[in-house]
């Protein structure tokens, strides 16, 4: 008896022991990433011509992160601009911690030659995301970059680990400089078409492989305004990832990224070795934009050649065909060790429906976008530090209604209630003849229909309430709908904009107060101790 005691005893404490390690091995690597980083403006020729840009540490585009799963981001901004500047960090959730999400809803702007610290956690993601300015029209003059966040090493990923890593950030571009565009837009003037279009900040480039390996090209619309697609001659891209959601993985020619959008793709270089044109070219427009890029195979003494790979032939239907073929990978591993398709969100009855509407009026004699027939302005104070402090007089949650208005078109700062744990349906309808883009902070959320004309409930029997992807910007086509289920579990003042920049900048936008009366760390992170006051905020104390 003594010695099965002793057995057990040693068996599990050898259990307890293995179990211990486990942990310290998984919080081992929740670490900490420090950064320091300073604004500056520079001169450049992206489009072959000096024009003023904004650098980050003397780059553009800005440095690249790359974090883990849960790591933690320590960074300090600096801002040697003339201009008071933010940065946000998109598709970050901020869990539990809208303070950090760098908006003008949240954050006060900082100051020219001072700086912020901004203190995150890449929580429960992995995937291919993107930051940029998102105060005036910055990001038309760059500041922009890349975020990418891999997987922890316990937490398995649903295809072989690729044999390199490149990110592609690819955006329209004006020769204009971003305070000339802001005074256009100020004046009431719409925007002009853009000049060109850039693939990480230049015209051309080239990266470099080695034939019969694979390798990860992580895609991200980083541009003002239009769509684009992406494709590479003569190589086949398999889909394997969507702003954090492991995906079906489908092979595609071609794809289509919708301005704010990401998506990561596995490449082959299975072809004959010699160079191979990768082509980005806008979408959906009357005068096309290519910039192109070459994929050089490591033993090719061939340059590129033959006619650059053609578009797709078809537009709006074929775009929105291909946006329905992504589909969540339902037993991949999301973040945590669990399958993604674990939260059944297709058997929760939504507790609320919201249907936004975008609109073009002219305010005033000038030209204004809105939502709801509420065009959004931005207070001196940000609404999160107005509702800690209960400064009255900043926002009303009534100035917004939840479904379209056939009021006259009025500015406000329009803010929508929502209680903590609500699972909402909300609708964007386009009654447009153009494209929207629509993202929103702190979230991801199941997109669960496409459709041309009008929503009506009766669309409801054509939702996948199976297997949605998860992502945090997603497409609206012309004269069409698109839904989106959302979980409402993370407490907070949480930004949702048109990602069309103009039309953010002249009111098309919105903020979710995501509230309960409960009061706990459980649910939202404490004021933080650096957080810069400004407007009426001044002078409070925390």
């Amino acid at each position: 008896m003594k010695a099965i005691g002793s057995t057990c005893f040693l068996y599990g404490l050898h259990f307890v022991v293995l179990a211990l390690l486990s942990v310290s091995l998984v919080q081992a690597e929740d670490a900490y990433k420090y950064f320091t980083w300073t604004v500056t403006y520079g001169t450049l020729s992206p489009l072959g011509s000096p024009q003023q840009v904004i650098l980050i540490n003397g780059q553009f585009p800005g440095p690249q992160i790359d974090l883990v799963t849960n790591e933690n981001v320590i960074l300090d901004l600096v801002n040697k601009l003339d201009q008071p500047f933010l940065l946000t960090w998109n598709g970050i959730k901020q869990r539990k911690n809208s303070w950090q999400d760098g908006v003008l809803g949240t954050n006060c702007p900082i100051p020219p030659n001072s700086n912020y610290t901004y203190k995150f956690q890449a929580k429960d993601q992995i995937g291919t995301y993107t930051y940029f300015p998102s105060t005036q029209l910055h990001k038309a003059a760059g500041g922009f970059g890349a975020l990418n966040v891999y997987h922890r090493s316990v937490i398995s990923v649903p295809y072989s680990y690729p044999d390199g890593d490149f990110t592609f950030l690819i955006g329209d571009w004006y020769k204009t400089s971003h305070k000339a565009l802001a005074a256009s837009l100020d004046s009431g003037k719409s925007l002009a078409f853009p000049d060109g279009l850039l693939i990480n900040g230049q015209a051309h480039t080239t990266i470099n492989g080695d034939q019969g390996k694979t390798y990860m090209i992580r895609i991200s619309n980083v541009g003002m305004s239009t769509s684009i697609n992406f494709r590479i001659q003569g190589h086949a891209l398999k889909l394997v990832e969507v702003e954090g959601s492991h995906v079906i993985q489908n092979m595609y020619d071609s794809l289509d990224v919708h301005v704010g959008q990401s998506a990561a793709v596995l490449v082959t270089l299975n072809q004959s070795p010699k160079d191979y044109y990768i082509v980005a070219s806008t979408r959906f427009s009357r005068r096309i934009l290519t910039a192109t890029a070459v994929l050089h195979y490591t033993n090719s003494h061939s340059p590129a050649s033959g006619p650059l790979p053609t578009p797709p032939a078809y537009q709006y239907h074929w775009s929105l065909i291909q946006a329905r073929s992504f589909r969540w990978n339902l037993t991949a591993n999301a973040a945590r060790p669990n399958p993604q398709g674990s939260y059944h969100y297709g058997k929760i009855t939504p507790t609320m429906t919201i249907i936004l509407a975008n609109s073009a009026p002219f305010i005033n004699g000038k030209q204004r976008y809105a939502v709801n027939k509420v065009s959004y302005v931005n207070p001196d104070t940000p609404l999160k530090l107005a509702d800690y402090f209960n400064i009255p007089g900043i926002f009303s949650v009534n100035s917004i209604q939840s479904l379209p208005s056939n009021a006259p078109a009025s500015v406000a700062t329009s803010v929508l209630p929502t209680s903590l744990h609500d699972f909402i349906e909300l609708v964007f309808q386009n009654n447009e003849n153009s494209m929207q883009s629509w993202h929103l902070d702190g979230y991801d959320f199941w997109v669960v229909g496409y459709g041309f004309g009008q929503w009506i409930p009766a669309k409801r029997r054509n939702y996948n309430l199976v297997d949605a992807l998860t992502r945090h910007t997603v497409q609206v086509y012309p004269n069409s709908w698109t839904t989106i289920l959302v979980s409402l579990d993370n407490q907070g003042m949480w930004n949702l904009r048109s990602a069309i920049w103009e039309r953010q900048y002249l009111g098309q936008q919105l903020y979710l107060r995501v509230w309960t009366n409960q009061h706990s760390l459980f649910n939202e992170y404490n004021i933080p101790s650096n957080v810069l006051l400004c407007g009426k905020a001044v002078g409070h104390h925390f």
